[in-house]
Protein backbone atom coordinates (compact mmCIF):
# COMPACT_ATOMS: atom_id res chain seq x y z
CA UNK A 1 0.00 0.00 0.00
CA UNK A 2 2.67 2.38 0.55
CA UNK A 3 3.88 1.70 -2.67
CA UNK A 4 0.52 2.74 -4.05
CA UNK A 5 0.49 5.83 -2.22
CA UNK A 6 3.75 6.71 -2.98
CA UNK A 7 3.25 5.84 -6.70
CA UNK A 8 -0.32 7.94 -6.29
CA UNK A 9 1.78 10.54 -5.09
CA UNK A 10 4.76 10.78 -7.86
CA UNK A 11 1.42 11.19 -10.51
CA UNK A 12 -0.12 14.27 -8.95
CA UNK A 13 3.02 15.86 -8.89
CA UNK A 14 3.69 15.04 -12.78
CA UNK A 15 0.50 16.56 -13.36
CA UNK A 16 0.97 19.49 -11.12
CA UNK A 17 4.76 20.13 -13.44
CA UNK A 18 2.33 19.51 -16.32
CA UNK A 19 -0.20 21.91 -15.48
CA UNK A 20 2.27 24.29 -14.05
CA UNK A 21 4.15 24.21 -17.34
CA UNK A 22 1.39 25.14 -19.30
CA UNK A 23 0.66 28.16 -16.64
CA UNK A 24 3.82 29.51 -17.75
CA UNK A 25 3.75 28.88 -21.18
CA UNK A 26 0.02 30.71 -20.98
CA UNK A 27 2.01 33.78 -19.40
CA UNK A 28 4.68 33.96 -22.35
CA UNK A 29 2.00 34.12 -24.76
CA UNK A 30 -0.21 36.73 -23.20
CA UNK A 31 3.13 38.77 -22.62
CA UNK A 32 3.35 38.62 -26.56
CA UNK A 33 -0.32 39.23 -26.90
CA UNK A 34 0.16 42.36 -24.06
CA UNK A 35 3.07 43.87 -25.94
CA UNK A 36 1.53 43.51 -29.46
CA UNK A 37 -2.45 44.13 -29.00
CA UNK A 38 -4.89 41.96 -30.60
CA UNK A 39 -3.52 41.42 -33.66
CA UNK A 40 -1.91 38.60 -32.71
CA UNK A 41 -5.28 36.71 -32.53
CA UNK A 42 -7.74 35.81 -35.11
CA UNK A 43 -10.03 38.31 -34.12
CA UNK A 44 -11.41 41.17 -36.52
CA UNK A 45 -13.81 44.05 -36.59
CA UNK A 46 -16.73 41.42 -38.07
CA UNK A 47 -15.42 38.79 -34.99
CA UNK A 48 -14.67 41.64 -32.11
CA UNK A 49 -15.58 38.35 -29.39
CA UNK A 50 -13.86 34.22 -30.44
CA UNK A 51 -12.58 32.35 -27.99
CA UNK A 52 -12.24 34.28 -25.23
CA UNK A 53 -15.46 35.55 -24.49
CA UNK A 54 -16.73 32.01 -25.71
CA UNK A 55 -15.03 30.24 -22.60
CA UNK A 56 -16.10 32.38 -20.61
CA UNK A 57 -19.41 31.88 -21.85
CA UNK A 58 -19.21 28.22 -20.74
CA UNK A 59 -17.46 28.07 -17.29
CA UNK A 60 -19.93 30.58 -16.30
CA UNK A 61 -22.38 27.99 -16.81
CA UNK A 62 -19.90 25.39 -14.98
CA UNK A 63 -20.14 28.36 -11.68
CA UNK A 64 -23.84 28.12 -11.63
CA UNK A 65 -24.00 24.61 -11.41
CA UNK A 66 -22.82 24.40 -7.94
CA UNK A 67 -26.75 25.08 -6.98
CA UNK A 68 -27.79 21.63 -8.00
CA UNK A 69 -25.97 20.45 -5.22
CA UNK A 70 -26.72 23.02 -3.16
CA UNK A 71 -30.58 23.47 -3.36
CA UNK A 72 -30.77 19.24 -2.17
CA UNK A 73 -28.92 19.75 1.21
CA UNK A 74 -29.32 23.10 2.14
CA UNK A 75 -33.29 23.55 0.98
CA UNK A 76 -34.56 19.95 0.53
CA UNK A 77 -32.39 18.72 4.12
CA UNK A 78 -30.74 15.65 2.18
CA UNK A 79 -27.85 14.30 4.18
CA UNK A 80 -26.00 12.68 1.71
CA UNK A 81 -24.00 15.15 -0.13
CA UNK A 82 -22.42 17.37 2.32
CA UNK A 83 -18.76 16.59 0.75
CA UNK A 84 -20.40 16.89 -2.73
CA UNK A 85 -21.47 20.68 -1.77
CA UNK A 86 -17.79 21.17 -0.96
CA UNK A 87 -16.19 20.02 -4.34
CA UNK A 88 -19.11 22.06 -6.04
CA UNK A 89 -18.37 25.26 -4.16
CA UNK A 90 -14.20 24.19 -4.84
CA UNK A 91 -15.27 23.92 -8.57
CA UNK A 92 -17.22 26.97 -8.67
CA UNK A 93 -14.27 28.98 -7.60
CA UNK A 94 -12.28 27.51 -10.00
CA UNK A 95 -14.40 28.00 -13.00
CA UNK A 96 -14.56 31.57 -11.54
CA UNK A 97 -11.45 32.52 -11.54
CA UNK A 98 -11.11 31.11 -14.86
CA UNK A 99 -14.23 33.43 -16.42
CA UNK A 100 -12.49 36.30 -14.46
CA UNK A 101 -9.27 35.40 -16.58
CA UNK A 102 -10.52 35.46 -20.23
CA UNK A 103 -12.51 38.63 -19.28
CA UNK A 104 -9.13 40.38 -18.46
CA UNK A 105 -6.79 39.22 -21.75
CA UNK A 106 -9.87 39.54 -23.79
CA UNK A 107 -9.43 43.16 -23.47
CA UNK A 108 -6.16 43.77 -24.66
CA UNK A 109 -5.20 46.14 -21.23
CA UNK A 110 -6.71 45.03 -17.99
CA UNK A 111 -7.02 48.11 -16.60
CA UNK A 112 -10.29 48.83 -18.60
CA UNK A 113 -11.86 46.39 -16.19
CA UNK A 114 -12.01 48.80 -13.50
CA UNK A 115 -13.75 51.58 -15.56
CA UNK A 116 -16.81 49.24 -14.78
CA UNK A 117 -16.36 50.16 -11.33
CA UNK A 118 -15.11 53.59 -11.40
CA UNK A 119 -17.95 54.55 -13.42
CA UNK A 120 -20.73 52.43 -12.69
CA UNK A 121 -23.80 52.44 -15.15
CA UNK A 122 -26.92 50.56 -13.80
CA UNK A 123 -28.44 50.81 -17.01
CA UNK A 124 -25.75 48.46 -18.76
CA UNK A 125 -26.00 44.53 -18.50
CA UNK A 126 -21.98 44.87 -18.56
CA UNK A 127 -22.24 46.70 -15.11
CA UNK A 128 -24.48 43.82 -14.02
CA UNK A 129 -22.81 40.58 -15.41
CA UNK A 130 -19.39 42.16 -13.11
CA UNK A 131 -21.55 42.91 -9.78
CA UNK A 132 -22.98 39.38 -9.90
CA UNK A 133 -19.97 37.49 -10.97
CA UNK A 134 -18.00 39.17 -8.34
CA UNK A 135 -20.99 38.94 -5.24
CA UNK A 136 -20.90 34.81 -6.66
CA UNK A 137 -17.20 34.68 -6.11
CA UNK A 138 -17.34 35.84 -3.21
CA UNK A 139 -20.20 34.26 -1.83
CA UNK A 140 -18.59 30.99 -2.88
CA UNK A 141 -15.13 31.44 -1.80
CA UNK A 142 -16.50 32.45 2.16
CA UNK A 143 -18.78 29.38 2.35
CA UNK A 144 -15.86 27.39 1.03
CA UNK A 145 -13.41 28.60 3.40
CA UNK A 146 -16.10 28.73 6.28
CA UNK A 147 -16.82 25.23 5.60
CA UNK A 148 -13.03 24.39 5.77
CA UNK A 149 -12.01 25.92 8.60
CA UNK A 150 -14.62 23.85 10.91
CA UNK A 151 -13.88 20.96 12.55
CA UNK A 152 -14.88 17.68 10.34
CA UNK A 153 -18.53 16.83 10.98
CA UNK A 154 -19.67 20.23 11.88
CA UNK A 155 -21.80 23.18 9.73
CA UNK A 156 -20.78 26.28 11.14
CA UNK A 157 -24.21 28.35 11.28
CA UNK A 158 -23.25 31.27 9.09
CA UNK A 159 -22.87 28.86 6.13
CA UNK A 160 -26.73 28.32 5.31
CA UNK A 161 -27.94 32.07 4.99
CA UNK A 162 -24.96 32.96 2.61
CA UNK A 163 -25.43 29.43 0.49
CA UNK A 164 -29.16 30.63 0.21
CA UNK A 165 -28.00 34.40 -0.44
CA UNK A 166 -25.70 32.42 -3.39
CA UNK A 167 -29.17 30.75 -4.98
CA UNK A 168 -30.13 33.32 -7.13
CA UNK A 169 -26.80 34.88 -7.78
CA UNK A 170 -25.84 31.48 -8.94
CA UNK A 171 -28.99 31.46 -11.59
CA UNK A 172 -28.48 35.46 -11.86
CA UNK A 173 -24.85 35.25 -13.79
CA UNK A 174 -26.01 32.91 -16.35
CA UNK A 175 -29.10 34.78 -16.75
CA UNK A 176 -27.27 38.53 -17.02
CA UNK A 177 -24.89 36.89 -19.18
CA UNK A 178 -27.45 35.45 -21.68
CA UNK A 179 -29.22 38.74 -21.79
CA UNK A 180 -26.15 41.01 -22.37
CA UNK A 181 -26.04 39.07 -25.96
CA UNK A 182 -30.12 38.68 -26.23
CA UNK A 183 -29.95 42.54 -26.18
CA UNK A 184 -27.65 43.26 -28.75
CA UNK A 185 -30.40 43.60 -31.60
CA UNK A 186 -27.95 43.84 -34.63
CA UNK A 187 -27.43 40.29 -33.87
CA UNK A 188 -30.87 38.58 -34.86
CA UNK A 189 -28.69 34.65 -33.81
CA UNK A 190 -28.70 36.17 -30.46
CA UNK A 191 -32.06 38.36 -29.77
CA UNK A 192 -34.43 35.56 -28.46
CA UNK A 193 -36.27 35.25 -25.47
CA UNK A 194 -35.34 31.42 -24.81
CA UNK A 195 -31.60 32.40 -24.79
CA UNK A 196 -31.33 32.90 -20.71
CA UNK A 197 -33.80 29.57 -20.52
CA UNK A 198 -31.75 27.66 -22.73
CA UNK A 199 -28.14 28.83 -20.94
CA UNK A 200 -29.24 27.89 -17.95
CA UNK A 201 -30.00 24.38 -18.81
CA UNK A 202 -26.89 23.39 -21.04
CA UNK A 203 -25.36 25.10 -17.38
CA UNK A 204 -27.33 22.35 -15.48
CA UNK A 205 -26.06 19.50 -18.10
CA UNK A 206 -22.74 20.65 -18.41
CA UNK A 207 -22.22 20.95 -14.42
CA UNK A 208 -23.60 18.21 -13.60
CA UNK A 209 -21.97 16.36 -16.05
CA UNK A 210 -18.34 17.25 -14.74
CA UNK A 211 -19.31 16.83 -10.71
CA UNK A 212 -20.30 13.29 -12.04
CA UNK A 213 -16.65 12.87 -13.56
CA UNK A 214 -14.54 14.64 -10.99
CA UNK A 215 -16.56 12.80 -8.17
CA UNK A 216 -16.54 9.66 -9.34
CA UNK A 217 -12.89 9.32 -10.39
CA UNK A 218 -11.86 11.28 -6.60
CA UNK A 219 -14.26 7.72 -5.51
CA UNK A 220 -12.65 5.29 -7.10
CA UNK A 221 -9.05 6.89 -6.15
CA UNK A 222 -10.87 6.97 -2.45
CA UNK A 223 -10.17 10.69 -1.80
CA UNK A 224 -13.56 11.74 -0.71
CA UNK A 225 -16.72 9.07 -0.48
CA UNK A 226 -19.66 10.29 -2.49
CA UNK A 227 -22.85 8.23 -2.08
CA UNK A 228 -24.12 6.71 -4.74
CA UNK A 229 -27.68 8.55 -3.94
CA UNK A 230 -26.35 12.06 -4.37
CA UNK A 231 -24.81 10.72 -7.66
CA UNK A 232 -27.67 9.48 -9.11
CA UNK A 233 -29.72 12.49 -8.20
CA UNK A 234 -27.10 14.24 -10.41
CA UNK A 235 -27.65 12.20 -13.09
CA UNK A 236 -31.17 12.44 -13.06
CA UNK A 237 -30.99 16.27 -12.69
CA UNK A 238 -28.62 16.09 -15.79
CA UNK A 239 -31.10 14.04 -17.81
CA UNK A 240 -33.46 17.04 -17.53
CA UNK A 241 -31.69 19.19 -17.91
CA UNK A 242 -30.02 17.93 -21.60
CA UNK A 243 -34.10 17.37 -22.14
CA UNK A 244 -35.03 20.90 -21.73
CA UNK A 245 -31.80 22.51 -23.45
CA UNK A 246 -32.00 19.57 -26.35
CA UNK A 247 -35.87 21.24 -26.73
CA UNK A 248 -34.75 24.63 -26.55
CA UNK A 249 -32.27 24.60 -29.33
CA UNK A 250 -35.66 22.44 -31.42
CA UNK A 251 -37.77 25.70 -30.82
CA UNK A 252 -35.18 28.10 -32.10
CA UNK A 253 -34.46 26.12 -35.10
CA UNK A 254 -38.28 25.91 -35.69
CA UNK A 255 -38.94 29.32 -35.53
CA UNK A 256 -35.74 30.39 -37.56
CA UNK A 257 -36.58 28.11 -40.83
CA UNK A 258 -40.76 28.42 -40.94
CA UNK A 259 -40.27 32.18 -40.20
CA UNK A 260 -37.96 32.88 -43.11
CA UNK A 261 -36.95 35.81 -41.12
CA UNK A 262 -33.72 36.60 -43.54
CA UNK A 263 -31.27 37.13 -40.40
CA UNK A 264 -32.78 34.66 -38.46
CA UNK A 265 -32.92 31.95 -40.97
CA UNK A 266 -29.19 32.69 -42.42
CA UNK A 267 -27.78 32.69 -38.86
CA UNK A 268 -29.08 28.63 -38.49
CA UNK A 269 -27.77 27.79 -41.73
CA UNK A 270 -24.48 28.63 -40.91
CA UNK A 271 -24.93 27.35 -37.85
CA UNK A 272 -26.34 23.34 -39.35
CA UNK A 273 -25.64 23.62 -42.70
CA UNK A 274 -22.10 23.12 -44.05
CA UNK A 275 -20.45 25.74 -46.42
CA UNK A 276 -17.45 26.88 -47.72
CA UNK A 277 -17.25 29.77 -45.80
CA UNK A 278 -18.55 28.30 -42.58
CA UNK A 279 -17.60 24.69 -42.75
CA UNK A 280 -15.96 24.52 -39.22
CA UNK A 281 -18.83 25.98 -37.13
CA UNK A 282 -21.62 23.94 -39.14
CA UNK A 283 -19.28 20.60 -38.57
CA UNK A 284 -19.26 21.64 -34.63
CA UNK A 285 -22.49 22.09 -34.16
CA UNK A 286 -24.07 18.54 -35.83
CA UNK A 287 -21.41 17.11 -33.78
CA UNK A 288 -22.48 18.39 -30.56
CA UNK A 289 -26.22 17.73 -31.66
CA UNK A 290 -25.36 14.51 -32.05
CA UNK A 291 -23.23 13.93 -28.91
CA UNK A 292 -26.36 15.59 -27.47
CA UNK A 293 -28.75 13.15 -28.92
CA UNK A 294 -26.56 10.29 -27.97
CA UNK A 295 -26.13 10.89 -23.93
CA UNK A 296 -29.70 11.63 -24.03
CA UNK A 297 -30.61 8.08 -25.38
CA UNK A 298 -28.46 6.32 -22.54
CA UNK A 299 -29.58 8.75 -19.55
CA UNK A 300 -33.43 7.97 -20.36
CA UNK A 301 -32.62 4.00 -20.84
CA UNK A 302 -32.76 2.74 -17.20
CA UNK A 303 -30.50 -0.12 -17.62
CA UNK A 304 -27.74 1.53 -18.98
CA UNK A 305 -27.92 4.68 -16.82
CA UNK A 306 -27.47 2.36 -14.32
CA UNK A 307 -23.75 0.98 -15.59
CA UNK A 308 -20.98 3.07 -14.30
CA UNK A 309 -19.32 2.69 -17.72
CA UNK A 310 -22.47 4.33 -19.66
CA UNK A 311 -22.82 6.92 -17.37
CA UNK A 312 -19.71 8.39 -17.09
CA UNK A 313 -19.65 8.49 -21.39
CA UNK A 314 -22.82 9.94 -21.54
CA UNK A 315 -21.99 12.76 -19.08
CA UNK A 316 -18.15 12.93 -21.16
CA UNK A 317 -20.19 13.09 -24.42
CA UNK A 318 -23.01 16.21 -22.69
CA UNK A 319 -19.87 17.69 -21.41
CA UNK A 320 -18.06 18.08 -24.84
CA UNK A 321 -21.12 18.89 -26.29
CA UNK A 322 -21.75 21.84 -24.45
CA UNK A 323 -18.53 23.04 -24.86
CA UNK A 324 -18.28 22.72 -28.33
CA UNK A 325 -21.26 24.53 -28.59
CA UNK A 326 -20.58 27.49 -25.72
CA UNK A 327 -17.12 26.92 -25.61
CA UNK A 328 -16.39 27.44 -29.65
CA UNK A 329 -19.04 27.94 -31.62
CA UNK A 330 -21.59 30.54 -29.91
CA UNK A 331 -20.26 33.75 -29.51
CA UNK A 332 -17.97 34.04 -32.62
CA UNK A 333 -21.27 32.68 -35.19
CA UNK A 334 -23.52 34.99 -32.82
CA UNK A 335 -21.67 37.33 -35.60
CA UNK A 336 -23.15 35.72 -38.64
CA UNK A 337 -24.67 36.80 -40.91
CA UNK A 338 -22.07 39.93 -41.16
CA UNK A 339 -24.04 43.60 -40.93
CA UNK A 340 -21.75 44.85 -44.14
CA UNK A 341 -19.86 42.49 -47.09
CA UNK A 342 -19.40 38.83 -46.95
CA UNK A 343 -19.43 36.19 -43.84
CA UNK A 344 -15.74 36.81 -42.43
CA UNK A 345 -14.71 33.28 -40.55
CA UNK A 346 -12.56 33.33 -37.16
CA UNK A 347 -10.12 30.95 -36.57
CA UNK A 348 -7.86 31.03 -33.36
CA UNK A 349 -4.25 31.53 -33.58
CA UNK A 350 -1.48 30.02 -31.71
CA UNK A 351 -1.16 32.32 -29.04
CA UNK A 352 -5.05 32.38 -27.98
CA UNK A 353 -4.60 28.36 -28.05
CA UNK A 354 -1.38 28.72 -25.66
CA UNK A 355 -3.68 31.44 -23.51
CA UNK A 356 -6.67 29.21 -23.02
CA UNK A 357 -4.43 26.39 -22.15
CA UNK A 358 -2.48 28.49 -19.85
CA UNK A 359 -5.58 29.64 -18.33
CA UNK A 360 -7.62 26.46 -18.04
CA UNK A 361 -4.59 25.20 -15.89
CA UNK A 362 -4.70 27.61 -13.65
CA UNK A 363 -7.70 26.87 -12.83
CA UNK A 364 -6.98 23.24 -12.58
CA UNK A 365 -4.05 24.26 -10.04
CA UNK A 366 -6.75 26.22 -8.29
CA UNK A 367 -8.79 23.13 -7.60
CA UNK A 368 -6.24 21.05 -6.84
CA UNK A 369 -5.57 22.96 -4.23
CA UNK A 370 -8.74 23.88 -2.96
CA UNK A 371 -9.16 19.42 -3.27
CA UNK A 372 -6.35 18.69 -0.55
CA UNK A 373 -7.98 20.30 2.64
CA UNK A 374 -11.40 18.89 1.33
CA UNK A 375 -9.66 15.66 1.12
CA UNK A 376 -8.57 16.06 4.71
CA UNK A 377 -11.60 17.32 6.11
CA UNK A 378 -13.80 14.13 4.34
CA UNK A 379 -11.15 11.86 6.75
CA UNK A 380 -11.86 13.45 9.53
CA UNK A 381 -8.84 15.96 9.76
CA UNK A 382 -9.18 19.26 10.23
CA UNK A 383 -7.40 22.17 8.16
CA UNK A 384 -4.55 22.75 10.46
CA UNK A 385 -4.28 18.85 10.51
CA UNK A 386 -4.20 18.73 6.47
CA UNK A 387 -0.83 20.33 5.97
CA UNK A 388 0.72 17.26 8.26
CA UNK A 389 -1.81 14.67 7.50
CA UNK A 390 0.81 12.48 5.44
CA UNK A 391 3.48 12.67 8.25
CA UNK A 392 1.59 12.17 11.21
CA UNK A 393 0.50 8.35 9.74
CA UNK A 394 3.81 7.35 10.54
CA UNK A 395 4.71 6.76 14.47
CA UNK A 396 8.09 6.93 13.56
CA UNK A 397 7.22 10.66 12.92
CA UNK A 398 6.26 11.66 16.12
CA UNK A 399 2.98 12.99 14.69
CA UNK A 400 0.13 13.47 16.79
CA UNK A 401 -2.86 11.56 14.47
CA UNK A 402 -0.37 8.74 14.27
CA UNK A 403 -1.00 8.39 18.22
CA UNK A 404 -4.58 9.95 18.60
CA UNK A 405 -6.69 7.33 16.42
CA UNK A 406 -9.89 9.76 17.39
CA UNK A 407 -9.24 12.55 15.04
CA UNK A 408 -9.24 9.47 11.94
CA UNK A 409 -13.00 7.59 10.87
CA UNK A 410 -13.31 4.37 12.40
CA UNK A 411 -11.39 1.65 10.71
CA UNK A 412 -13.88 0.18 8.84
CA UNK A 413 -14.79 3.36 6.95
CA UNK A 414 -10.96 4.60 6.72
CA UNK A 415 -10.11 5.10 3.12
CA UNK A 416 -6.40 3.25 2.39
CA UNK A 417 -2.83 4.97 2.08
CA UNK A 418 -3.17 5.42 -1.54
CA UNK A 419 -6.15 7.19 -1.20
CA UNK A 420 -4.19 10.11 0.86
CA UNK A 421 -4.17 13.08 -1.44
CA UNK A 422 -1.23 14.56 -1.09
CA UNK A 423 1.46 16.70 -2.88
Amino acid sequence: MRQDSAGSSLVLRAVVGCLSLLVVTGIVAYGVQYGNGLSVTGLSRAVPWGLYISQFTFLVGIAASSVLVVLPRYVHGANDSADLVTIGEAISVAALVEAFSFVLVDLGRPVRLFYVLLHPAPSSLMFWDVLTLTGYLLLCSTVLSLTLCSPPGTHPRAVRPLVLVSVPFAFGIHVVTALLYAGLAARSGWMTAILAPKFLATAFASGSALLLLVTSALDAAHVVRIEPVARNRLATMMTYSLAAALLCTGLETFTALYSGLPGLAEHFAHLYIPAHQSLGPAVIMLASTALVVFALVVLLVSPLRRRAFWLHLASGAVLAAVFLEKGLVFVPSGFAPPTLGDDVGYAPTAIELLIVAGIHSAGALVFLTLLRPISARARGLGLGMAVSAHDSRSPHLGGTAARDESALPPPATRPSPAGVFTV
